[in-house]
């Protein structure tokens, strides 16, 4: 039995690479002004809020917008405002490029097992073509065997 190949045979073409690498540069400008680095420690301080917390935001947030009269004037809600439509907004374009993320590893994953198969199939040839003594397959059988370790049990591609 044959082994499966070709599971992605779709492939953009240069032009459309080219404008989806122009498109991320232009995402990266956009938002260069905002992309702060965190150190880890900076990470660990001010952590992300959990969804109970958010829930809690958004309660006050409902309460400043419909009963202001309730809100502490020790607040800058005009900042907080500012901070709770910018964190939404951002919350929306990290899923949608999670999602975009996720559906490149899905394609790539795809690839990266198509040409592992086929590879397998090559190294199949050059192993039969060494034994017949025909010029430069022994040495490339030599330089390929060295990545078939005789322990392992594995000959799954890794999708790094």
């Amino acid at each position: 039995m044959m082994g499966l190949t070709n599971l992605n045979s779709t492939h953009l073409s240069s032009t459309k690479i080219t404008a989806a690498q122009d498109a991320i540069a232009l995402l990266e400008s956009a938002l260069a002004e905002i992309t702060i680095n965190l150190s880890a420690a900076d990470r660990k301080k001010y952590g992300s809020i959990n969804e109970q917390n958010k829930l809690f935001v958004n309660k006050v947030h409902d309460y400043n917008q419909n009963q202001p009269n309730l809100s502490s004037i020790e607040v800058d809600w005009a900042e907080f405002e500012r901070d709770y439509t910018s964190r939404n907004h951002m919350e929306g374009m990290i899923s949608r490029l999670e999602s975009i993320i996720t559906r490149l590893n899905n394609a790539k994953t795809l690839h990266d097992f198509d040409n592992y198969q086929s590879a397998l199939v090559d190294y199949s040839f050059t192993t039969y073509k060494a034994g017949t003594s025909v010029p430069g397959f022994e040495d490339k059988y030599k330089d390929l065997k060295q990545f078939f370790v005789k322990n392992s049990t594995s000959t799954t591609p890794s999708n790094k």
